[in-house]
């Protein structure tokens, strides 16, 4: 018995580095490929970069409902990692800006279910096993800070920058090969739920509606500067290869908090590791926009890691002791779907006017703006205990 259980945290530790390897392989130099191989210009590039996150606002529910409803949540993801696959080899094939904005609409309807339905599929593990889900995440950071590392390298080899695209199409289908390995016992069992009772019940959920703006003010910024934050270092200085390193920085600086997060989340509590996290987001937007050296920017790059590391596992763990387990997969694709798709989107689409009519470190002062009114809406949830707000949605 105890052979299986090492082999099951194997498998998801493996799967979570393979599929962070294809996201980090191309979205923190996606905005640079277009820019310098494309030809596109800076809205072009926010237009383009914000319509998967668009398209993940009606997509990731979707398919949280239909794992939820079929309790097939790993066929799911490999047929959306296989079409992840196929239409991200799109931005090899075309230059057109219109035939790339229908590339980026289509990689979104698919890209949509990975990450929600991965970690729906590792917590229910992590609750089953008492394996912390921190310690199964740190390995996609550890996959995403490897990819970006490597690919800023091979960026500035006669490869150039089409490899970003080649990675990340090639790591998908490793990933889905992969999933053939995940346990049976991790499959859930279908529900009996419809769309419109799982949109009900958790429109009722008071702090899980608290947690979609936190989550739109604090993820919505940071998935955003993944876009631009390439172009930042570039301007400061920094060659394809120093856009890796920083990458990797910070990135692999998220490892040790999110192994940590649980433990700093018992201390301070859910709320107050999901402020503390806000607050040190905050800093780092302040000291971007105040157009900090390279030095300073290579310095600062643990922020991210703290922030991140902090956030993710505490807030997931979050959405899963304040909604019903038949409600599970959809309440966590809806998460995502406020941060990682309209948040991404809006912040996204915000940032490439402002760097447009302004510069790139004006960027900056907006995420500040949004992160702090974050921040304020975490310490309003901080002043009501989780397990009250759980009794009320019992009772």
């Amino acid at each position: 018995m105890e052979t299986i259980y090492v082999n099951e945290g194997m498998v998801y530790k493996s799967y979570y580095t393979l599929m962070f390897l294809a996201v980090g392989s191309l979205y923190p130099l996606l905005s640079v490929y277009l820019s310098n191989v494309i030809g596109l210009s800076p809205a072009e590039i926010g237009m383009i970069m914000s319509l998967g996150p668009v398209v993940m606002i009606v997509f990731q529910p979707i398919w949280g409902f239909q794992a939820d409803k079929t309790g097939q949540p790993k066929m799911l993801l490999q047929l959306t990692m296989v079409m992840t696959a196929i239409m991200g080899i799109g931005y090899l094939l075309f230059d057109s800006y219109l035939i790339l904005f229908l590339v980026a609409i289509l990689v979104a309807v698919f890209q949509s279910a990975l990450i929600p339905l991965s970690d729906s599929m590792a917590l229910s593990y992590a609750g089953r096993s008492g394996t912390p889900y921190g310690s199964i995440r740190m390995y996609g950071s550890l996959g995403f800070a490897l990819a970006v590392f490597f690919m800023g390298r091979l960026a500035e080899t006669t490869i150039g920058l089409p490899v970003i695209v080649y990675a990340f199409s090639i790591f998908l289908l490793f990933g889905a090969a992969f999933l053939w390995f995940i346990p049976k016992s991790d499959v859930q069992k279908k529900a009996d739920l419809s769309l419109k009772k799982a949109v009900v019940g958790l429109s009722n959920n008071k702090p899980f509606l608290l947690l979609l703006v936190i989550t739109f003010c604090f993820f919505g910024p940071n998935l955003a500067n993944n876009v631009y934050f390439s172009l930042f270092v570039e301007a400061s200085g920094a060659t394809y290869a120093g856009i890796g390193i920083v990458f990797l920085l910070a990135v692999i600086s998220e490892i040790p908090f999110i192994r940590i997060a649980s433990l700093v989340a018992n201390k301070i509590g859910v709320m107050g590791c999901i402020s503390l996290a806000s607050g040190i987001a905050l800093i780092r937007w302040i000291i971007y926009l105040n157009e900090p050296s390279l030095a300073v920017v290579y310095g600062t790059t643990i922020l991210q890691g703290i922030s991140i590391g902090l956030f993710i596992p505490t807030a997931l763990q979050y959405v899963k002791e304040i909604t019903p387990p038949t409600m599970v997969a959809s309440a966590i694709t809806i998460y995502s779907s406020i941060g990682n798709g309209l948040g991404n989107w809006f912040h996204t689409l915000v940032g490439g006017q402002i760097a447009e009519r302004f510069s790139i470190y004006h960027v900056y002062t907006w995420f500040a703006i949004i992160t702090a009114l974050g921040l304020v809406t975490t310490i309003y949830l901080m002043r009501k205990p989780v397990e009250s707000y759980v009794e009320q949605q019992a009772s």
